[in-house]
């Protein structure tokens, strides 16, 4: 019997973990000889692909059964592709499983007929059972599929039954899901040490499934340590590019953490990058000091901070020291070797527009490498949905469910918070006009009014929902600062120019930018030098002059300073240019 597990992702450079573990479970069975006649396949999609053509793909492998991984964001087109997978291959047996069916599984069942059961919870064993019920029943063996755990399904009577509840599994008891790689080159790779959340926040299901009564670090099941480094050893035997723990808040558990970051610091293949979701007001000293040590780029962090506001973190139940996270933002970003990737979400119980804004601000001012501006997702199943009357909470009926107004916050400031988002992922999250944001931050009393005002300046010029290109993108920020700011002109026209210059060694100038026709001999002076005697330019050896013009980039600025771009010689965290002021000129 041949077994195919789907996974629609987002984007094609990740990966679903969750497939892959049902599959090493199943194939553990197999091994074991209780699914003798069977075997598993996965195929991954994106969001980006025409249903018809997965839709094909399926129908080509000729699969008995399907399983089909769900989330909020590919909910419409698992939906689309149950139902016309059912016309195309009308004896193939097709199951749900994930978050967004575990919830209202009998709900599901009715609204899609062609669906024989839903796998609720965790689906490893599960989905093993279920295999080894489909490989007896094609062997004639009788076998009941009520004595499966965790399954929603229809009956002979064509009825809905559902089964007692599964225990939830030992970590250790999960096999590794990665013996092999191929298919996964230049892709993320998904990785969990630990499972449940010690949070309770009132938006989130991580916690959902905790034990009865248990908080905190109980709520949460551990991988052994010997097991997680063993497995780490092979991401980094094989340098796998980026590594993406998925575990919920990974620094809960001290030892844990500071095991795992510490056989990570002592391994290091100068390759593999990390990535983590933490709470940073739990880290401590021994944390924080073998962060300190690590190589530029081994780890990124994500930071959950979703409001600044008192009220909302105590009505979401988030517990929050934000003056100790605050410290210990800073004391990362002082390292200079780590990306922080700051999390808020607009929408939230008790925070309106002012409110906000006041927590935008402060997060901004921590300087993130990366500030992430969410909006609230109502999730079916959480304590957020149940109180959807007392928030006055509207929002989309369709996937991901996203927060329309509440009572706090109505629909169009909600709109002027989604023009904050645009432009902050334009000008900040790209990391492109680093010093020119820095400078508009001292004329500024609030980040998050300034970037409202980008955003108001764009819409007013039907520039916004058009995909700008880099350049016009320079280009449109020095006509917004011309029109507000134009007694700061000549420092921003610096500060744009170096921006430019530091990510990219650009061919095209932006419009604003002074012809450098008039020191085209001081340039070509310069690179003269640095072949017959390098100072600046190491690393360069082997090319003349005219290479090495082409390869880095000089630009004399407003203010007289000649300033080189290195682009051989790049800083590992951001791949800005290593810069240097090599000379003045005197005007006038």
């Amino acid at each position: 019997m041949k077994f195919l597990l789907v996974a629609v992702n987002a984007k094609y450079i990740h990966s679903n973990l969750g497939v892959y573990s049902l599959k090493a479970w199943a194939d553990r069975r197999k091994a074991a000889g209780h699914i003798p006649g069977s075997f598993v396949e996965i195929g991954e999609y994106t969001i980006n692909h025409q249903t018809d053509g997965i839709l094909q793909d399926i129908y080509k492998k000729k699969p008995d059964f399907v399983g089909f991984s769900c989330y909020i964001w590919n909910i419409q087109y698992v939906r689309q592709l149950v139902r016309n997978l059912a016309r195309v291959l009308p004896g193939t047996v097709i199951w749900l499983g994930g978050p967004e069916v575990s919830y209202d599984a009998q709900k599901v069942m009715e609204e899609e007929p062609a669906v024989t059961g839903v796998m609720v919870g965790e689906g490893e064993e599960t989905f093993g059972e279920l295999a080894e019920y489909y490989d007896a029943l094609e062997r004639m063996e009788q076998r009941n599929m009520e004595d499966i755990r965790g399954i929603v399904f229809r009956n002979p009577e064509g009825g809905v039954t559902v089964s007692r509840r599964r225990p939830l599994l030992s970590m250790d008891s999960i096999p590794f899901p990665y013996s092999r790689l191929e298919g996964l080159e230049n892709r993320i790779i998904y990785y969990e040490s630990s499972r449940g959340c010690p949070y309770f926040c009132t938006y989130c299901l991580s916690s959902l499934h905790a034990p009865e009564g248990e908080r905190g670090e109980k709520a949460v099941r551990f991988r052994s340590l010997s097991l997680v480094k063993e497995e780490l050893s092979f991401f980094l035997e094989n340098k796998v590019p980026q590594v993406k723990f998925v575990d919920r808040t990974f620094n809960c558990n001290k030892k844990h953490c500071l095991e795992i970051w510490r056989y990570l610091q002592e391994h290091d293949n100068g390759v593999t990058n990390f990535h983590f979701e933490i709470s940073a007001d739990l880290l401590g000293e021994e944390q924080l000091d073998v962060l300190r040590q690590m190589r530029p780029g081994l780890v990124q962090l994500e930071i959950g901070v979703q409001t600044a506001n008192p009220e909302t973190i105590r009505e979401i139940r988030r517990e929050t020291d934000l003056e100790r996270l605050e410290r210990a933002v800073e004391r990362i970003r002082s390292f200079g070797n780590i990306h922080q990737h700051l999390d808020l979400i607009a929408g939230l119980p008790c925070e309106n527009f002012e409110s906000f804004c006041c927590s935008f601000d402060r997060v901004y001012r921590m300087r993130p490498d990366q500030l992430q501006l969410g909006f609230l997702k109502v999730l079916k199943g959480s304590y957020m949905a149940g109180m959807g009357e007392e928030y006055g909470l509207v929002y989309h009926e369709e996937p991901p469910y996203e927060v329309l107004f509440t009572r706090w916050l109505d629909y169009g400031q909600v709109l002027r918070l989604k023009a904050v988002e645009e432009m902050v992922e334009v000008y900040y999250n790209s990391g492109q006009f680093q010093n020119t944001l820095r400078e508009m931050d001292r004329y500024w009393k609030s980040p998050c009014a300034m970037f409202e005002a980008i955003g108001a300046y764009y819409e007013s010029r039907g520039m916004n929902r058009i995909n700008h290109s880099r350049l016009a993108r320079y280009e449109i920020l020095h006509d917004f600062l011309e029109e507000r700011e134009p007694e700061h002109m000549g420092i921003y026209r610096d500060l744009l120019v170096f921006d430019l210059y530091l990510r990219e060694n650009v061919k095209s100038r932006p419009k604003f930018a002074a012809d450098q026709g008039v020191y085209k001999a001081v340039i070509r002076d310069f690179f003269i030098q640095e072949h017959e005697n390098p100072r600046y330019l190491r690393g360069y050896e082997g090319y003349d002059s005219r290479q090495m013009a082409h390869m880095a980039h000089v630009e004399v600025m407003g203010d007289g300073r000649i300033v080189l771009f290195d682009y051989k010689n790049r800083n590992p965290l951001n791949y800005n240019a290593r810069t240097a002021e090599i000379g003045r000129l005197e005007h006038g």
